[in-house]
């Protein structure tokens, strides 16, 4: 078929196969969308088979689409295709399904489809049943097809009708008043006559007009009598909230509905559903709700957050109730997303991304669509009423999808979060948001999303993005604004570094300002690392250290400035007098004085926290927190929180997130032999790894040589990190690598180290970073970080080597002799030097990597001790 039908309206007739239904419409046209408007789906049914028998006479290929609860439209039939679709899958799933089938049967092809109203059982509101038929409409009429749909009108709201009706070529009312059956049709595109959109009742197989106005009149009484009254103004997802609020909390009909409600608000994942059903009760649901933008599933994130406070203050209700500070947080639901993208035309760019072909190259694309996309007007007065709650306080957009946050999938960093310092007029505010929920949109089409989903078999499932708005907390300092100390916990300190330590204490990342630099792996400056039953002691072994591995820059929000702001600890001193610093560091005496006689200020302070852990019960408060929600869930967590210094100095929390963190390692630690000799030892240490304890094989190393690399230009690294790219890619299945390199892995400065991405190393077993004496690079032990989360979650064990520690040795140089082979790369590029990439094939003399975690003993050596030198 061509488009022929839609420049000449004569041309291209199809019959419905009801010689009455023919006259009242002047036939159907190809490209035509009918969709029948009935109470009954057999007023529906009655039409659809001789519809059937038309088009088979007439040698069509039809296509039966089955979703819906009722029996089925079509019996067996050598003549119709049936397709049986599962709408509880999820919009997106279900639309792309449909949207693949319709591609794969091409032009010409024509639908049945079942009642539209039975997808609100599957997706809660009957806004996306509008959007389903926005994106399906306009592609059946591209490729010259006949589709037929039903709807309950009684069950949508009067937007999406409307929706509906703008959207289809034939909209036809079906009315039943005893045995009398009424048609009228409402909407048939690019023809009429004198009596087309009058009512008329079937006479004989035929209809005939009703057009006498007291008949017309008689007879919609009639109809009014039978049929229910004419549809609420409501969607059916306010409706079932009606329906929450309205049934009494201690019924079992309460645990009914409020079960249906978590299905369709909170999540897919059955782990985090059945916390959800034990802990988020009749009055937090309704609260979500009422700080709720759109429908749909407030994903991961916001999930993780509410549920960890409900169990908090549910286990333990005397001490969270006084020191877990009340959340003051807004949500964006998953239909917002796909509102978004069907209102600005990215369907069919969203299916060319989602095909095999199209994962990664067509993203890009996409990605500056969402960027270059506008808000529903409906959403954008939403939005406006959103900050008017929030005044001129800073508020942060989050990350929420569907997937982020489960057990397995924590997605840490792999989506955007944006600050907005919320200033200026309402319609600049306004219009910042919306740039900000573009990014994060968009973020979800970056390729370390993409690839992390496909790392762990989640390309195929369903990940719109939902999002998190919650008010910064924290004071203003002047211009700026902070919180007094951030931080993440974990339930599990996987990287425990003294004998004493209990791994099942905990451990917390602590940051003075924004908790930026305590979830990040920031260049050049480090948080406090804090293990919960030994809070005093350090992973450093002497002043040096503690002084190096220690927070020296504050992140902070600049009001009257460009908003994230990164300052000295030293120049926010000078610039505010009342930070919380006698709570949260000590001064140090040595600088302090060196700082008096230069004339500078004083005292110099030391961000230690240990104030905090000796003067409060900071500690055992975030070890309880810990411990219970690591109880609850039954399964290690991570958590992000602020930190409020109270007038006596008492620490509150403000809990912003809680997810299941995975772990790696072995449980038990691994024999590390002690008496190997020299020639057999790739290296050896005491301290600086994490992963838990280690016995891996492996049997290819990657190395990049620190004397050649450190004299590249920076455009010469990042073509270092390409080799190492594809050498990764390329590692045969199921051969553990180890990767070896100067400085900083996955760094934003080459300067400071190779400028991989995690998403191009995710395949190795183990990850060394090496500080050399060459280039200055050296590494950093980001404990508790976005780029930990990536490491335990892909397994990659992660060690630091400090050669010039005289409790590390070091032997790049027995690689040759432990190798069967060894390669010097790159080959054919012209400013980079061979060798400055060095691939080892170990396969006949495999190397141990055995690390102890809680005695701090790690070592890498030759399986084999025959190696001849």
């Amino acid at each position: 078929m061509t488009g022929a039908a839609r420049t000449d309206p004569s041309a291209d007739r199809v019959s419905t196969g009801h010689e009455g239904l023919d006259q009242v419409l002047d036939s159907l046209r190809i490209g035509d969308n009918v969709v029948w408007r009935v109470r009954d789906i057999d007023d529906y049914r009655r039409f659809v088979t001789p519809f059937i028998t038309a088009a088979a006479n007439a040698g069509r290929r039809i296509i039966y689409l089955r979703f819906g609860q009722h029996p089925p439209l079509v019996t067996s039939d050598s003549n119709v295709l049936r397709v049986d679709l599962n709408a509880l899958d999820g919009f997106e799933a279900f639309t792309g399904q449909v949207w693949r089938l319709i591609e794969e049967h091409g032009h010409g092809a024509f639908y049945i489809c079942d009642c539209l109203s039975d997808l609100l059982d599957a997706w809660a509101t009957d806004a996306m049943v509008g959007h389903f038929f926005r994106v399906v409409c306009p592609f059946l009429f591209k490729l010259d097809t006949v589709a037929w749909f039903a709807l309950h009108p009684s069950r949508h709201s009067h937007t999406t009708l409307d929706r509906i009706r703008e959207t289809t070529q034939v909209l036809v009312d079906v009315h039943r008043a005893g045995d009398n059956v009424q048609i009228q049709p409402i909407k048939v595109w690019r023809r009429q006559s004198p009596t087309m959109f009058l009512p008329h009742r079937e006479d004989n197989g035929l209809f005939r007009p009703v057009t006498d106005s007291s008949d017309a009149t008689r007879l919609q009484a009639a109809i009014e009598q039978e049929e229910p009254q004419p549809q609420p103004l409501l969607d059916y997802w306010d409706r079932l909230f009606m329906e929450l609020a309205e049934t009494p909390a201690d019924s079992p009909a309460c645990h009914d509905v409020r079960e249906r409600v978590l299905r369709v608000l909170i999540s897919r994942d059955p782990g985090i559903l059945a916390l959800a059903i034990q802990y988020l009760q009749q009055d937090e649901l309704l609260a979500i709700r009422s700080r709720m933008v759109g429908s749909g599933y407030i994903g991961g994130k916001a999930t993780g957050m509410l549920l960890a406070r409900s169990i908090l203050l549910q286990t333990d209700p005397e001490l969270w109730s006084q020191h877990l500070e009340p959340h003051d947080s807004s949500f964006l639901g998953t239909d917002v997303y796909y509102a978004f993208l069907v209102h600005n035309n990215l369907w069919p760019a969203l299916m060319r991304q989602r095909s095999t072909d199209g994962y990664l190259s067509e993203a890009p694309t996409l990605q500056q669509g969402i960027l270059n996309g506008q808000f529903p007007e409906e959403y954008r007065s939403e939005l406006g009423r959103l900050l008017d709650h929030y005044g001129q306080y800073p508020i942060l957009v989050r990350s929420s999808s569907l997937q982020e946050d489960s057990f397995g999938s924590a997605f840490a960093g792999k989506y955007d979060s944006i600050f907005l310092v919320n200033q200026g007029s309402p319609e600049q505010r306004l219009a910042a948001l919306e740039d900000a929920i573009r990014q994060v949109y968009a973020s979800t089409m970056s390729e370390d999303a993409l690839v992390y989903r496909r790392q762990r078999g989640l390309d195929e499932r369903e990940e719109p993005m939902a999002l998190l708005v919650q008010r910064v907390n924290g004071r203003f300092h002047g211009q700026y604004y902070l919180p007094d100390a951030a931080g993440v916990g974990v339930s599990r300190n996987t990287f425990a570094w003294d004998g004493d330590m209990d791994p099942a204490a905990g451990m917390v990342r602590m940051v003075l300002g924004l908790g930026t630099r305590a979830v990040d792996r920031i260049e050049g400056d480090h948080a406090c690392v804090m293990a919960l039953d030994y809070p005093s002691r350090r992973p450093f072994r002497n002043d040096d250290e503690r002084y190096r591995f220690s927070q020296h820059l504050v992140d902070v929000l600049d009001t009257a400035g460009n908003g994230l702001e990164t300052l000295p600890l030293s120049r926010l001193c000078e610039v505010t007098s009342d930070l919380p610093l006698e709570q949260l560091a000590e001064p140090d005496r040595d600088a302090s004085e060196r700082a008096r006689e230069l004339g500078l200020p004083a005292p110099v302070w030391r961000l230690t926290f240990q104030p905090l852990a000796r003067r409060t019960d900071f500690t055992g408060r975030v070890q309880r927190l810990l411990n219970t929600l690591e109880t609850v869930y039954q399964h290690t967590v991570d958590v992000e929180f602020t930190v409020h210094i109270g007038e006596r100095g008492s620490p509150s929390f403000n809990l912003v997130q809680c997810r299941p963190l995975a772990t790696v390692g072995d449980s038990t630690p691994a024999a590390i032999p002690d008496a190997l000799p020299s020639r057999q030892v790739l290296f050896r240490s005491e301290g600086h790894f994490m992963g838990g304890n280690l016995n891996l094989t492996i049997k290819r190393v990657i190395r990049v040589n620190a004397t050649t690399y450190a004299q590249l230009s920076q455009q010469a690294r990042y073509r270092v990190a390409g080799v190492i790219r594809e050498l990764v890619r390329k590692t045969p299945a199921g051969q553990k690598v180890m990767l070896i390199g100067p400085g900083r892995w996955g760094t934003s400065s080459p300067e400071l180290g190779v400028p991989v991405r995690f998403a191009d190393i995710a395949g190795i077993t183990a990850l060394v970073e090496v500080a050399e004496a060459s280039g200055a690079m050296v590494p950093d032990l980001s404990y508790g970080s976005h780029f930990f989360q990536d490491l335990v979650e892909t397994g990659i064990a992660y060690i630091a080597l400090f050669p010039e520690d005289g409790q590390c040795h070091y032997h790049p140089d027995h690689l040759a002799r432990f190798a069967s082979t060894v390669q010097l790369l790159p080959e054919n590029i012209d400013d980079i030097p061979p060798g400055t990439v060095e691939l080892y094939d170990l396969a006949k003399r495999p190397l141990s990597l055995c690390g102890d975690i809680v005695g701090q003993r790690l070592v890498c050596f030759a399986q084999v001790a025959d190696v001849e030198f």
